[in-house]
């Protein structure tokens, strides 16, 4: 809870910025106010507390998904430096994405329904103001346009489903339901289960799984760069988290009703995001594919309802968060300088930058799947949950997905190698490069200790 605190602190500090003459210190304020508040969390390591009368519950689970989020939220601050200096409003901009940390943390956290469509609105309306935050930009303004209008439809869903369960069990907290849900189990009338298929059309668009995927290319592809990578890692992994918790917690009695739903849901996501994401010409649009794709994997992780799979879906968006992070901190290089974003803009990067071509081709490695990068073990693991479900027909779908993955990855790598341009267009150094590295080194860190993360939940 002191985490909140902190981060609403911040936000509320941003806000005050201009007023109190500190604007040009925000920046560095915001990554140590990011610095205490993660080390602030990891103090609170191994204990378990709840408030507002049980409507949040800090447990080893939350706060674990709350650290992986707040230090993604501070390397993005580091990547997007450029973006806050050239906003006359930065200081409302900075206060906007400390807000809906602040939502995507209450979504690890919650213990009751009404806490999760709390935690879900503030970071999806947070979302839908800085994907239009490109005023003069007429792709930003129809991007925030798509966002606000699926958003609040799949919102509309949501609450639906929040609202049959709790006509059936007469409480919104999640104890509760899982405690009713396990003594009514073989009782349940045919009410409760339509509440449970409307709660995942709900949280099937906020992972943009398909076949609710079809706002993510547009929407990733017009907003800000900056903040397509904050939608495609930190939202993402909220999202993830929030559906984990809801569904192990409350519903796990009634598995065998809607496992095979989420099984044949990330069958198809993996396919339309891989096979789409290899026709696309556009980088950012190409990434906006392979992060349904991911969505897709992860879902595995759900349907396999065992005991590792918060470990293995943790490990996973952890790897997924590092390498997509540092391919866009590249990405919103070219933006700035105004440069197409296809493939070939990359040509005969490991010339001019080896070093950045190094740490790009090992975050592509690492989204691909392939040894002995995070990536790679992030998928073991999920494999292993799957086929231990008995779900051996989803893992061959996934291997199958992967294999098309990896073409559209090493795409960009052999630009990098075997392009014609010895010299790019563009310079990568500073601050995105330090993300860049330190995301590529991170990524090879992770892979050789993967155990202790998988067997931290």
């Amino acid at each position: 809870m002191n985490t909140i605190v902190t981060i609403a602190g911040l936000g509320i500090l941003s806000m005050l910025s201009e007023i109190f003459h500190f604007k040009k210190q925000l920046f560095v304020l915001i990554l140590l106010g990011l610095a205490a508040a993660i080390g602030i969390s990891v103090m609170e390591w191994d204990t378990t507390y709840s408030y507002y009368n049980h409507m949040v519950l800090i447990d080893n689970y939350a706060i674990a998904f709350s650290v992986l989020l707040m230090s993604v939220t501070l390397l993005w601050f580091l990547m997007s430096q450029s973006y806050f200096k050239s906003e006359s409003s930065m200081e409302a901009h900075a206060a906007i994405i400390l807000f809906a940390l602040c939502g995507a943390i209450c979504m690890t956290c919650f213990s009751d329904l009404s806490m999760l469509f709390i935690g879900l609105e503030i970071l999806s309306i947070s979302m839908y103001v800085l994907c239009g935050s490109d005023k003069l930009n007429k792709r930003s303004n129809e991007s925030a346009m798509k966002y606000f209008m699926m958003g609040a439809f799949a919102t509309g869903f949501l609450l639906f489903g929040i609202a049959l369960i709790y006509g059936v069990v007469g409480s919104f907290n999640l104890t509760d339901i899982a405690t009713y849900t396990g003594q009514n189990v073989n009782n349940l009338p045919m009410i409760f289960y339509a509440g449970i298929v409307l709660l995942l059309v709900g949280l099937f668009f906020k992972v943009s799984a398909a076949p609710f995927h079809f706002w993510a290319p547009d929407v990733y592809d017009g907003a800000p760069t900056v903040i397509t990578a904050f939608m495609a890692t930190v939202v993402k992994t909220a999202a993830f988290a929030a559906f984990y918790r809801l569904f192990a917690t409350c519903f796990s009695s009634v598995f065998t009703f809607w496992i095979d739903i989420i099984a044949i849901v990330a069958a198809l996501t993996m396919l339309a995001g891989n096979i789409l994401a290899v026709y696309q010409t556009s980088v950012k649009r190409m990434l906006a594919y392979s992060s349904v794709a991911h969505a897709g994997y992860i879902l595995m992780a759900l349907a396999a309802v065992s005991l590792s799979s918060k470990g293995a879906i943790f490990l996973y968006l952890i790897a997924y968060s590092l390498s997509t992070l540092g391919v866009f901190a590249v990405l919103n290089i070219i933006h700035e300088k105004k440069l197409s974003d296809d493939v070939s803009v990359f040509n005969g990067l490991a010339k001019s930058n080896p070093l950045a071509a190094a740490m790009i081709s090992i975050c592509m490695l690492s989204m691909a799947g392939i040894p002995p990068m995070a990536g790679f073990f992030g998928k073991y693991y999920i494999f292993l949950a799957a086929l231990n479900s008995g779900f051996t027909w989803l893992v061959l779908m996934a291997v199958l997905s992967s294999l098309i993955g990896v073409f559209y990855y090493f795409r960009i790598v052999m630009a990098m190698y075997t392009g014609k341009n010895e010299t790019t267009a563009f310079e990568i150094k500073g601050l995105p490069l330090f993300v860049l590295v330190l995301s590529g080194v991170l990524s090879v860190i992770i892979g050789l200790g993967t155990n202790f993360i998988v067997n931290l939940l």
